[in-house]
């Protein structure tokens, strides 16, 4: 595995988080405590969060951190190395940088429950509820960014399937959440203009906690990569057909439609073959400065 030292924290813990069977809970607790990164887990509603913050963040100083999102849990059957172990790992580092050069007006949250079970809504995500916590923090009105399947390509994909869903469900707050998305994107899309990489493109993805912050009233961007291949074949695709996006949305349609141009970076996710083989760390510290910079804008 090349691009970042698997000898060094947080990394040369990589392969212990997507083993079968694990408790990643313990797991991630420990590997936090060896970093020394300082952290508090709320539990809301069942699920447990990890929340990593300076300590002016902590105390109220800054009214409106930029909040940077990975979840933490993965489905039983899969190693959950692309889903979303390195998400995690890659904000774990962002958070190390960040403190080392004093940044303090950001929040970086590990979420639990992000994965549903069969017959399960978006209001049983963690994400959903962890809305409401962060709204009686006065943090409603922070730019919450989700770092989803970031671990295998080179470009990133700013995720536009919140605007779908927007016009297919309507909502009353819809035009404050159109708005505030729209800000999101700009900003992401400043903070990628600010690297020489990523190459950086708007297209709908799978949901995300941005599903959960969504339900509950808050506007969230999720944030994934696609090696370049793939992703010039799900553009094509959009272009001869924008109702594509309704199957990207609702991952159980994947499978009657059996369609080649949903990516297959996406289409191996919660399975046994999302290992740590099917990773391209050499992009991994990309998308670390990308984390960073969000919370420098």
């Amino acid at each position: 595995m090349n691009g970042i030292s698997f000898k060094e924290m947080p990394w040369c813990c990589f392969l212990d988080f997507i083993k079968p069977g694990i408790d990643r809970f313990l797991v991630l607790k420990k590997i936090l405590n060896e970093t020394g990164l300082v952290y508090s887990v709320p539990e809301i509603a069942g699920n447990r969060h990890f929340i990593i913050a300076p300590s002016s963040s902590r105390t109220g100083t800054h009214k409106s951190p930029v909040i940077l999102v990975a979840h933490y849990d993965r489905y039983d059957e899969s190693p959950g190395a692309n889903d979303n172990s390195a998400g995690v790992f890659i904000l774990m580092e962002a958070a190390i940088n960040l403190l080392k050069t004093k940044e303090k007006n950001w929040i970086i949250i590990f979420t639990d429950k992000e994965e549903l079970k069969p017959g399960e809504g978006i209001m049983s995500q963690g994400a959903y509820t962890l809305a409401a916590g962060l709204k009686t923090l006065k943090l409603e009105k922070s730019r919450i960014f989700c770092f989803d399947v970031c671990g295998t390509g080179d470009t990133l994909i700013i995720s536009t399937t919140l605007d779908y869903l927007l016009k297919r469900d309507g909502y009353r707050e819809g035009e404050k959440t159109r708005k505030s998305l729209a800000s999101l994107r700009n900003s992401a899309l400043e903070a990628a203009g600010s690297l020489r990489k990523p190459k950086a493109y708007l297209a709908p993805t799978p949901l995300s906690d941005d599903a959960g912050f969504f339900r509950a009233g808050l506007a969230a961007q999720t944030l994934t990569v696609l090696p370049s291949r793939e992703y010039a074949k799900l553009r094509t695709e959009l272009q001869k057909d924008p109702g594509f996006a309704e199957i990207l949305v609702n991952a159980e349609m994947w499978k009657k439609k059996n369609n080649n141009a949903i990516p297959e970076t996406w289409q191996i996710l919660n399975s046994p073959k999302d290992n740590y083989m099917r990773l391209t760390p050499e992009n991994f510290p990309m998308m670390v400065r990308f984390a960073e910079a969000l919370c420098k804008n």
